[in-house]
């Protein structure tokens, strides 16, 4: 009993946080695909729950008429004809009534894969994905290739389109969820796939990697930003454009520590000689909410530690440390607060 009330109480914590509005939750679903995987799990936790329970109170009768039974009838007897009948009976019963259960689960199960198969209309935006230890990069394909653009780790999507996300890893296995979207994809090396979300209000979603893939698994988060179509579009022409010039000299002088630290061997800068592809694309950075795959907020303080000491932050992630003296880190600051 004490097992079936903590069952019950973790599952309404989890349901009460999908209620408060938890951006993580599979039980708060704003998604096409996520509302039909979220009434799969209430047949399946609805019908697993009556089974658990008929089990539990048939032990209980057990137990119970045992105790109150005299120990004389408590002796072992040798079964007769009919009781043997009996319990073949009920034994074929019961196990007739798991396999048509387990069917119809089986049925509903298919029929929940091809509804969610069927959502997958032509859709005019695609977001191509790559997973990386343990950052995520995005590039909305375009057929006009200047008007290709990368970001990083924030997606934005326009609210009751279907958009595809077309998916591989750079390095290891990774897996693409948005609970309140849609059920987990796996990123295998070298096997693109593609997944398709739907979300139906404007809200801002989060994600993460849902397979083991390193040190940092935990540190591989993203934000899916869900918006009116005019303000997708507004957004997206803005990030095709290149990164602003800086205007006062603290800001020129940190564009110039940029170009010539190590940070250009890494990153790319749109409108500037930086076109490194192994880390982030920094042309809009300032622009993001947090640094890191969603680790820490995205402030001068935060930015500066980040600079500094990565792996204090993210032990194990490929950025270097850099010894940048004050006065450079300041101004390096200053003009990556330009990029918008």
């Amino acid at each position: 009993m004490k097992t079936l009330r903590g069952q019950l109480s973790a599952l309404l914590l989890l349901m009460l946080a999908g209620c408060a509005g938890n951006h993580q939750s599979a039980l708060d679903p704003h998604g096409a695909q996520a509302y039909t995987i979220h009434h799969l799990f209430q047949l399946f936790f609805w019908v697993t729950l009556v089974i658990y329970v008929l089990v539990l109170l048939a032990v209980l009768y057990v137990i119970v008429r045992r105790r109150r039974e005299e120990p004389a009838a408590l002796v072992a007897e040798i079964p007769t004809a009919q009781s043997e009948k009996r319990s073949t009976v009920t034994v074929g019963a019961l196990v007739v009534l798991t396999i048509v259960i387990l069917f119809v689960l089986l049925v509903f199960d298919f029929s929940a894969g091809r509804t969610i198969a069927a959502l997958r209309e032509n859709s005019d935006v695609q977001i191509k994905i790559t997973g990386h230890q343990w950052w995520w990069e995005a590039t909305y394909e375009d057929p006009v290739a200047h008007q290709e653009m990368t970001t990083a780790n924030e997606f934005h999507i326009p609210v009751g389109s279907v958009v595809r996300f077309d998916l591989e890893s750079h390095d290891v296995i990774h897996s693409f969820w948005v609970p309140e979207l849609h059920g987990k994809k796996d990123l295998i090396p070298g096997h693109p796939t593609s997944v398709w979300l739907k979300a139906d209000k404007p809200g801002t979603y989060e994600g993460q990697c849902a397979e083991f893939c390193g040190a940092q698994h935990a540190h591989m988060r993203f934000l899916v930003i869900a918006e009116p179509r005019d303000k997708y579009n507004a957004w997206l022409d803005h990030a095709r454009q290149p990164a602003p010039e800086p205007v006062f000299e603290n800001e020129k002088h940190g564009k110039q520590v940029f170009m010539g630290s190590t940070c250009v061997m890494c990153h790319a800068i749109a409108g500037t000689s930086a076109g490194a592809g192994l880390g982030p694309d920094l042309t809009h950075v300032a622009g993001r909410l947090s640094l890191a795959a969603g680790t820490i907020p995205n402030n001068p303080g935060h930015l500066a530690g980040w600079i500094i000491d990565p792996q204090r932050i993210k032990p194990g992630v490929i950025m270097p440390q850099h010894n940048i003296p004050p006065k450079d880190l300041r101004d390096l600051l200053a003009y990556l607060e330009t990029l918008k």
